[in-house]
């Protein structure tokens, strides 16, 4: 499964904006379950973000957004995405 995470965030805040996407990234990647993970900014519209991270299964997924280390380092960033569902079934396997 994947998950998706779309940003809107103003021009200003960018370059922090992308440290704490690589932060949030970091934290994520040594949770059980996580394969790989990447972000970026649209082309079209630079106030744009996505962060999209692919887990073995949803519980795994759902667990690592539960882990105390990403709560710490990740969620305040996780928690400025779009209001929207963001976890897809993917019919590829890892």
């Amino acid at each position: 499964m994947f998950a998706t995470a779309r940003f809107k965030i103003p021009l200003a805040e960018a370059a922090e904006f992308q440290e704490r996407l690589m932060l949030a990234i970091s934290v994520l990647e040594v949770c059980p379950g996580y394969l790989k993970g990447e972000y970026g900014q649209n082309l079209d519209d630079s106030t744009l973000w996505s962060l999209v991270t692919h887990w073995q299964n949803i519980g795994s997924y759902r667990r690592a957004l539960s882990n105390t280390t990403v709560k710490m380092y990740a969620i305040s960033t996780l928690a400025q995405a779009l209001d929207e569902p963001g976890a897809y079934e993917s019919p590829f396997r890892e």
